[in-house]
């Protein structure tokens, strides 16, 4: 983001590990600075998918309005592509309507994809080898390439989500065509709007004991039934919503007759180590501030005079 002193339109993000309370923070910013919501969030994509998405109940989405939520039957598969498509439309209508978007989310490749326009080191594009992988990922699943990924770039692979269909073929096609690794390659990040960010800094002890919590709070909201009713109607264990942390252990359970607390004990695992890989994602984000945890009324105000220092003559 350029540093000046007369921002008008930008937009502010919120994002973290999950469990952080980024919704919460979402919702009283978007008060604040008269904005609305833009999930950046993969799983709260899916309709249906909802105790294990944590996804904000009536009573916030009450409190601002959100988009991004529930804009994908779960039978369907969708890209980083589509997403930056759609939330791109929106996050303009937002501005145009001199609204602040207020990104939220803890999908840090939607955030990226919505935010930036990468040049990727200016490496030409391959049409032929693109259709290749295309009719690769039709016949065979992206699985096949993003294998072919970690075999000749594996510190790209390690850093991007199997569903980033778009970013394993670009970094293929960057190795095919001039055979050097994406990650030895300097990207140019372009950002499209100014933009803010924040995230909350917590022990990791008490992140983990918060995400614990969470499960167990999930698994008594009915987690369990919500996996059954989705199969029940049809969608597919092995469809790409249900590859979601949360959804894909219920399913594997239930194939292997493990119990609730082998279920319950997995999931906290796998979304221990999901947020490991989300605070190292977020480190990287440009202008990032870290909030200490105080109160509420005292982390807004220093949001605000945060902000105002550069949007205010």
């Amino acid at each position: 983001m350029v540093q000046t002193n007369c921002i008008d339109k930008f937009a502010i993000v919120v994002c973290g590990p999950t469990g952080s309370g980024k919704t919460k923070l979402a919702i009283k910013l978007a008060n604040l600075f008269d904005g609305e919501i833009l999930s950046a969030d993969s799983i709260a994509i899916y309709k249906g998918l909802d105790i294990g998405a944590a996804k904000p109940d009536n009573y916030e989405k009450s409190l601002a309005v959100h988009h991004m939520i529930d804009v994908v039957m779960p039978t369907e598969e969708f890209s980083v592509a589509e997403y930056k498509e759609m939330a791109r439309k929106i996050l303009f209508d937002i501005l145009n309507r001199n609204k602040t978007p207020i990104i939220c989310g803890g999908t840090g490749y939607y955030i990226d994809a919505l935010l930036y326009d990468f040049s990727y080191g200016n490496c030409p594009k391959d049409e032929e080898f693109r259709l290749e992988c295309d009719k690769i990922i039709e016949n065979e699943g992206i699985e096949v390439l993003y294998k072919k990924l970690q075999e000749v770039d594996p510190e790209t692979a390690q850093i991007l989500h199997l569903n980033d269909k778009m970013r394993i073929v670009r970094a293929l096609e960057i190795y095919h065509t001039t055979g050097q690794k994406k990650s030895q390659i300097v990207d140019e990040k372009r950002a499209i709007i100014p933009f803010f960010a924040f995230s909350y800094q917590d022990d990791r002890e008490k992140l983990y004991s918060k995400i614990n919590a969470r499960v167990d709070k999930m698994f008594d909201d009915g987690l369990m039934d919500e996996v059954k009713g989705l199969i029940d109607s049809g969608v597919s264990p092995t469809a790409q919503s249900m590859q979601g942390i949360g959804y894909k252990e219920v399913v594997d359970g239930l194939n292997n007759n493990f119990t609730i607390e082998q279920i319950k004990e997995t999931i906290k695992l796998n979304t221990r180590h999901y947020a490991k890989r989300q605070i190292t994602w977020f480190k990287r984000l440009e202008n990032l501030q870290y909030i200490e945890r105080t109160n509420e009324e005292t982390e807004i105000v220093k949001i605000k005079e945060y902000i105002d220092g550069y949007t205010k003559n």
